[in-house]
């Protein structure tokens, strides 16, 4: 498969140039003093502004361009902050910091997109499912249902492409997608730590399993009731404003092909969660292959090993079980997942300052945002508004360890999280507004630029970046305004 070569190609360059010489030949020793993220200037995270206004406009200014070099764009901006970078602070410091990055976040991010991607890309729902919004809103109520269980990026790999099949016929198309970013690819991943990132986060650092599901539903709920009503009325405008009769098609009777691909979907949930079991082991969390044996050593732990070539192994399964019929009928390609691959390879790396001297708490360029959050509803909306362009999972992490700072100064990890659980409604206001709020954007969360690419090949004409945070403003914000009012005050 071209594609497949493609991407494993793009991910294997970029490893290998992350890792020639890791061992040791930039290696110094480790120095004292403060952390990275307290001597970075906010303006280092120039670069990370460059690739999202890139993003932004270059498919309006120059779509032929952009369609054929945005990798390249990506690479440039991912340059223009690394080569500064090690200028200024030394390779033994810039090397392992990208590479840290690379290897331990953006890999396993995109390794477990690919699985879910190829997994869910063999299960094809076939049949006459019209595009009406009864059926629409069935749907997107499913998704959001099940984004909880094989996590939003796995609902959204699933629904999207028969959602797309089921309204091909129609000319109005794109606030299909629209909602469908808002409830299956974000919302609905509120109830448990498989459903998204940072509460997977939130889970390895000893908040209960089932606790956000005890906490987090009531807002869900109301969001995805007003979000799904909202949707049907104005699905049903848009319908009414389509311009002669649907076309008629032949019935056809509702079936599921690849459902060898179910368990193996279950599997990629299960080497999640046997990670995050694994993880609190030292043998398999703190040991592994070392990357790097400088002053700032990296290594690469052995559930991490594990979880990846699980994925990798279930990945390589469907691709060897399902009939090439069915991906045919799904209207299967690779395009998306590179497109992914390449632009968030640039995000991740550009996004490192940002996410450094947001970890410097009080003492970086980001002190002015710590220092007000001391509200449940503050703690929604910095944690929400930072995860809409930030990565949402240390996003997460940051403000969490915030709390548990600001309210039980002086006590272990252990001792404080149980606390911040049973006091719960700061911890719940992290927890939503992280997982939420990553639908204000593209880039917010995994699938949401995932799916816009799918529907875009698939004909529809998706908003441009700030078109959709045109969306998302006029829709999600005014939302979000209630729930502070209902749940964060």
């Amino acid at each position: 498969m071209p594609g497949l070569r493609r991407l494993a190609s793009f991910l294997g360059l970029v490893l290998l140039s992350l890792t020639c010489g890791a061992p040791g030949a930039w290696a110094a020793a480790a120095t004292h003093g403060p952390s990275l993220g307290e001597q970075l200037p906010l303006w280092s995270a120039i670069p990370f502004a460059g690739i999202l206004l890139s993003i932004a406009l270059m498919p309006l200014l120059a779509p032929t361009f952009w369609h054929h070099h945005f990798g390249k764009v990506s690479a440039f901006w991912a340059l223009l902050f690394a080569l500064p970078f090690a200028v200024a602070f030394g390779w033994h410091e810039a090397l392992p910091t990208v590479l840290h990055i690379m290897v331990i976040d953006y890999l396993p991010f995109i390794i477990l997109l690919t699985g879910l991607f190829v997994i869910a890309g063999g299960i094809a729902i076939r049949g006459s499912l019209a595009g009406t919004p009864k059926v629409n809103t069935l749907l997107l109520l499913a998704g959001t249902l099940l984004a909880s269980w094989i996590g939003t990026t796995g609902a959204s790999m699933l629904f999207i492409r028969p959602l797309l099949r089921s309204n091909a016929h129609r000319a109005h198309r794109a606030h299909v997608v629209v909602f469908f970013i808002f409830l299956v690819s974000n919302i609905g991943g509120a109830l448990t730590p498989i459903g998204d990132p940072p509460l997977f986060l939130g889970f390895l650092h000893g908040v209960s399993f089932f606790w956000t599901l005890g906490h987090c539903l009531g807002p869900m709920a109301f969001n995805a009731l007003i979000l799904l009503v909202l949707f049907y009325f104005l699905d049903s405008w848009m319908l009414k404003r389509e311009s002669g009769p649907a076309p008629q098609t032949q019935k056809e009777a509702l079936r599921v092909e690849g459902l060898v691909n179910l368990p193996l979907l279950g599997g990629v949930v299960g080497a999640v969660i046997l990670s995050g079991i694994l993880s609190k082991i030292p043998a398999w969390g703190a040991q592994g292959i070392t990357l790097w044996g400088g002053g700032h050593p990296i290594v690469m732990p052995w559930v991490n090993v594990l979880r990846d070539g699980l994925i990798l192994g279930l990945l390589a399964l469907s691709l060897k079980l399902t009939r090439p019929e069915t991906r045919t009928a799904n209207e299967f390609n690779w395009e998306p997942i590179l497109e992914v691959a390449k632009l968030f390879a640039g995000i991740f790396i550009t996004i490192i300052p940002a996410l450094e001297i947001l970890k410097a708490g009080v003492n970086g360029e980001m002190a002015f945002i710590i220092q007000r959050v001391s509200s449940d509803a503050s703690y929604f909306w910095a944690s929400g508004m930072l995860s809409s362009f930030l990565d949402n999972a240390p996003t997460y992490l940051t403000f969490f360890n915030t709390a548990l700072g600001s309210f039980y100064p002086g006590m272990t990890e252990a001792q404080a999280v149980p606390l911040l659980m049973d006091q719960g409604s700061t911890l719940m206001a992290i927890s939503c507004g992280s997982v939420f709020m990553g639908a204000n954007t593209y880039i917010g969360n995994a699938p949401n630029f995932m799916v816009k690419a799918m529907a875009e090949q698939a004909g529809v004409k998706m908003p441009s970046f700030f078109g959709y945070m045109a969306w998302s403003g006029a829709i999600l914000i005014p939302l979000f305004i209630m729930n502070t009012f209902l749940f964060f005050r």
